[in-house]
């Protein structure tokens, strides 16, 4: 049965394969370290997820997005941009495609964990399809007796949007889901 878990606990449920709810600043996720593609296949699972929709990836820096060999400038925040990759990390995150979606999410304290772990898969924190969890105890009621979850970091309850997904792997982008981005501000930065 999932609990609520300190950032150290979580740290080493993540590093053991496990899938851990944590804080972003938006809603909560469910993690699990990019460097192990047993844990991201239980994200699937765990969510109900179809494995053709591909989960996007957090960091807390360029240099990680770099280390998975990507590259492209990213920015804090709501803003989940979806960019070529190599073909292997694609099929792991659940793409058809060589695309997958990253964003660097303005909240210092899930920026630290992944500063120790790595890229962390990340999903909101529902069954596919469903409205997100807002706080730690709203995850662990949904998914009380999902074995493939470890626990949940409580972060305080999180209310803002999901985040704005848009594709840039082809030109002209497009805007996959309008969330805390709206779609008039991202075409003054990107047209």
């Amino acid at each position: 049965m999932p609990k609520l878990m300190k950032v150290e606990a979580a740290i080493a449920a993540l590093d053991a394969g496990g899938v851990v709810a944590v804080p972003t600043d938006t809603v909560y996720g469910l993690a699990a370290e990019v460097s192990q593609p047993s844990a991201v296949a239980k994200l699937f699972t765990l969510k109900h997820r179809p494995a053709i929709v591909p989960v996007p990836v957090l960091v807390d820096s360029v240099e990680q997005i770099e280390f998975l060999g990507v590259d492209w400038p990213f920015w804090p925040g709501a803003l989940t941009i979806v960019v070529k990759v190599p073909h292997e990390l694609s099929v792991m995150l659940g793409g058809e495609g060589d695309t997958a979606g990253f964003r660097i999410p303005d909240d210092d304290a899930l920026r630290r964990m992944m500063a120790v772990l790595g890229p962390l898969a990340v999903t909101s924190a529902n069954e596919h399809g469903e409205m997100p969890c807002h706080s730690a105890y709203e995850v662990l009621e949904r998914f009380s007796s999902r074995h493939e979850l470890s626990g949940a970091i409580d972060g305080g309850e999180r209310s803002g949007d999901v985040s704005s997904v848009v594709d840039l792997a082809e030109s002209p982008w497009r805007m996959l889901r309008e969330g805390a981005v709206s779609t008039a501000e991202l075409a003054r930065v990107l047209d």
